[in-house]
Order: structure tokens, then sequence, then C-alpha cells
């Protein structure tokens, strides 16, 4: 007999993303913009997923790229600049590349573990303080009034100025990035990046390069995360140098340790039950922090793995008692005993 099992992850993911897009419709306007919110910083977990699971390294100033990517779509919006939106992604997309690229060439040459944790903070400090001395962007104050788009796709106009028309403009793009990067661990790069992981020095024996492998991951890694910033500049309409906070680079691995790394989908899920438990408790004045961070401490002492490997584990659970009371197994039992 098959086992059935299998589709329970495809089966929630797909009534999790008819629920999602579904949400304008019946939502109110807070409730649209919590979960706009949860969806882009679902994929800069995975971004940052992509390093520390399937790479083997751990970056604690991931929101610098973010942040480039937010700055320039926000300044393409605000000054008018004659670059369409679709075109503000992909160029987001390619700066942070590109300055993960030239950071990664040098950083991951000369620094490991802690150090380049360390270093990558110190980086992303860097950039939250340069952007506090341009006036260009508004220094400290940010840059404010930012415009949502409207694409000219030549015979047809996409207007992405309502609230619900940019939603879903989120929503395909995060899809398609999440889904990117879905295909990317499973194929052979993304096996290679795991070996890395595991066994760095077996890697190297079976004629790896680490050096150019970990630099692939930290590209694409940074170029995903400037997207996401891009994403997000018009869905705010404001960005302020405290995008490129420790305490912004820090929600990744929140949500990352919320939702369990082990899995792919584990740090989108996190993310989604973070923005739940801020919006459940955000009446509480004076005591919400305390209250989510109580919340987020219980689920992880209870769930280790994360909620997604406590699923996991429900899941096999449940399918194997399902398994053992099916008639199909106590003919199956019958049969071997014959």
């Amino acid at each position: 007999m098959a086992d059935r099992s299998v589709y329970f992850w495809p089966a929630a993911g797909v009534i999790a993303l008819i629920a999602t897009a579904l949400a304008p419709l019946f939502a109110n306007d807070s409730v649209t913009f919590i979960l706009g919110l949860a969806m882009i910083e679902a994929v800069f977990a995975l971004s940052w997923n992509l390093l520390f699971n399937y790479t083997g390294i751990a970056s604690f100033g991931h929101a610098a790229f973010f942040t480039l990517g937010a700055y320039f779509v926000a300044c393409a919006q605000r000054y008018g600049w004659d670059v369409t939106f679709p075109l503000q992604l992909l160029v987001a997309f390619a700066l942070g590349g590109g300055a993960a690229f030239a950071i990664g060439a040098v950083a991951l040459k000369r620094a490991s573990g802690i150090h380049l944790a360390i270093l990558t903070l110190a980086i992303a400090e860097v950039v939250r303080m340069v952007i506090g001395y341009i006036d260009y962007v508004g220094r400290d104050d940010g840059l404010g009034g930012i415009p949502r788009p409207v694409v000219n796709l030549g015979l047809a106009t996409l207007d992405l100025r309502s609230s619900s028309a940019y939603y879903w403009c989120i929503l395909v793009v995060c899809v398609a990035l999440a889904l990117g990067l879905w295909w990317l661990v499973r194929s052979r790069y993304g096996r290679a990046l795991r070996s890395i992981a595991e066994d760095a020095e077996r890697a190297t024996f079976v004629g790896m390069d680490i050096y150019k492998l970990r630099l692939f991951s930290f590209t694409i890694s940074g170029a995903v995360a400037a997207i996401c910033g891009g994403l997000s500049a018009p869905w705010v309409q404001i960005v302020t140098p405290d995008l490129s906070h420790w305490l912004h680079s820090a929600q990744p691995m929140l949500n990352t340790l919320l939702g369990g790394s082990a899995m792919f989908w584990g740090p989108a899920v996190g993310a989604f039950a973070y923005s739940l438990i801020n919006y459940s408790t955000r009446t509480l004045d004076g005591v919400s922090e305390i209250v989510v961070g109580g919340i987020l401490l219980t689920i992880i002492l209870i769930a280790p793995t994360g909620i997604t490997g406590a699923l996991e584990s429900l899941r096999r659970k449940i399918f194997q008692k399902w398994r053992a009371a099916s008639p199909w197994a106590q003919v199956r039992v019958k049969g071997e005993q014959i």
C-alpha cells in the first residue's frame, strides 16, 4: 500500500497558499499588511537558512543586503527614476548579489565560524551608519512617502497602488523566490552545499571546491535578501537605517529557530508564527515584549526542532498508528506469516 503520508506537507502548503492568496478578500487592512510583511520575512529567513543549514555559514549581518535592496527601490520610486518596477527588483537582486559576492570573496577566505558571523555584523552596522550621513536618502530620518508602483506592460497597465494589488504582487514574487530556493537546495549544487555543511573536510577530500561553493551560496543568499528589501519598501512606504540594525539581522535567525531549520519550509513557518504572535499581543501595552518572549521560549523548549519538526514527528506517529490499524496492514502481516 502506498504511503499516503507523503502528501501531507504538499497538501498543507497548497491550503496555506490558497488561504494567504484569498486573505485580502476577507481580512481587514491591518491583517493584510501583517501577512504581506510575513511573506517578505519568510523569504528573507529562507535566504538566511540557505547559508546556515545548507552551507554551514552563520551570518549575523544579513540585514545589510535587505537594506541595500530596500533603499534602491525606495529611491527609484520616491524620486521617479525611469526604471520600471520589475527592473528595479532585478537591479536590487543584482545589487545584493554583487555586494554579497564582493564581501564573501574576501571574508570567506579570511574568516570562518564566529569570526565570520561577527564580521558580517560589523558590515551591517557600517551600512547603517553610512546611510545615516547621506542626505539623499534622508539620513537618520529615512525616506518616507514611497509610492507603490504602476507597471506599464505595453498593451496594458498594472496598477499596484492599492494594498490588495501590491499584496498579490508580493505573493507572486515571494512564491517564485521560495520555489527557486527550494529547487536550488534539491539540485546538485544544493547537495554539494549540504555535504559541506555536514563535513567540510570530507567534501574537500572528494574534490569539491569549498570556497567557490560557499561564495556561490553567499551570493545567492544576499541577492534574495536584497529583493526582499526591494519588495518591502513600497509596501511599508518608508525605509530607515534601522533596517540594517542587528535586531533585524536577528529576525531570520529567530524565525528559523522557531519554525525549524531542518526542514526547508521551517523558516517560513516560523516567520508566519512570529507575525501571528506579535499581532495577537499588540494590545498588551507595556508587557507585549515579555509575553512574546515567554511564548517563543515556551515553544522552543517544547519543540527543540521547531514547529515543523514537532508537526513532522506528530505526523509520523499518527500515520504509523493509522497504518498499524488498517485492514491492509493486518492482511500483509498474515501474508508474511504464511
